[in-house]
């Protein structure tokens, strides 16, 4: 699904950020990525969505080599792929429903399709009661949750969710951490980038990815 070779990133003339990455995501599979603040998990993952092009190396994903994609191919596999990111990314204008439906209305689907499927999925993070209300008045909670369900909305099949579990409290980060699960077990293959040591030893059969001073070391 996803291959890393060699890979390097560096922001202008520093030092690189990454170096010789190397490291394959197989279909289905769980794994935690975790390091230090700066280790550079966050510019991983922009790498992974194509924000990012690496400064050396080669990125596989879905079987094409990154660099060769052009801007629709681009959009094309980022369909495949959910993300959660730690700004949330909501828009402003639209409600906490409409949000979370929005990557369905962007592939053409008719609402009838997905309504009680939004509604179910919201319920299940918490935000049933708030579907009807705009992101200027949730939490940092609730935005975080909300954004969960808008990444995990499309059945994605591959989902990377960075510090999930943020802006929550323990017992609805374990309840997070059983959707991800479930998600998993559906045939998504799941990254979370964390570094809660707790949150990783509830699920110790998930492999782990280590950047430490700009290398990935794993742990299976």
């Amino acid at each position: 699904m996803l291959s890393f070779e060699n890979v390097g990133l560096r922001y202008g003339v520093g030092p690189e950020t990454l170096r010789d990455v190397n490291f394959e995501i197989a279909p289905r599979s769980f794994q935690f990525l975790t390091g230090p603040s700066g280790a550079g998990k966050t510019s991983l993952m922009r790498l992974i969505i194509m924000a990012l092009r690496p400064t050396r190396g080669l990125i596989n994903i879905f079987g094409r080599d990154s660099a060769t994609l052009d801007k629709d191919e681009i959009t094309e596999m980022r369909r495949r792929i959910g993300v959660v990111f730690q700004d949330f990314r909501l828009l402003d204008h639209l409600t906490l429903y409409e949000n979370v439906a929005l990557p369905l209305r962007v592939l053409g689907k008719e609402e009838t399709s997905y309504r009680a499927e939004v509604t179910e999925l919201l319920k299940w993070v918490g935000l049933g009661e708030r579907k009807h209300s705009l992101p200027s008045v949730l939490s940092g909670g609730e935005k975080q949750r909300a954004s969960i369900a808008r990444a995990l909305i499309s059945q994605p099949k591959l989902l990377l969710a960075d510090e999930p579990t943020g802006n929550v409290d323990p017992t609805l980060a374990r309840r997070i951490l059983r959707l991800f699960v479930e998600l998993h077990k559906s045939g998504t293959a799941v990254v979370i980038a964390t570094h809660d040591l707790s949150l990783m030893d509830q699920y110790d059969d998930a492999r782990r990815l280590v950047l430490a001073d700009g290398r990935l070391h794993i742990f299976e």
